[in-house]
């Protein structure tokens, strides 16, 4: 994060939240009359900033579809995974099978594909 950031965060920042990854949220102290509110996140992870790492319910305040931050844990359903990372261009990528970096080799064909021809 650069000090430019930090130092606008500090300047004109109210803090509002943090979530379960430890990044924190902050929304403009200046609200002007028929202007959207100002909101923004500043991650806990080092490195470049990745949009993945916030979740949903947060997501949803950021971007405006709810109007007030979220209180406590987030709600999750017996079907929800937990939260993964964006994976591409590190060496947990998945790559499909007949990947050049996954040995190259494909399954066979099994012979029931016909292919259109024009009549």
């Amino acid at each position: 994060m650069s000090i430019g950031t930090r130092l606008y965060t500090w300047l004109h920042g109210e803090p509002v939240g943090t979530d379960q990854f430890g990044n924190r949220y902050y929304r403009g102290r200046s609200r002007l009359l028929g202007r959207a509110e100002r909101r923004w996140v500043l991650y806990a992870a080092a490195g470049a900033p990745d949009a993945s790492n916030v979740p949903p319910e947060w997501h949803r305040w950021l971007h405006g579809t709810q109007q007030e931050p979220p209180k406590g844990a987030p709600v999750r359903r017996a079907w929800q995974k937990e939260h993964l990372p964006n994976l591409t261009g590190t060496p947990a990528a998945y790559r499909p099978p007949g990947h050049p970096l996954k040995g190259g080799q494909r399954a066979a064909a099994t012979g029931d594909y016909e292919p259109w021809t024009p009549s």
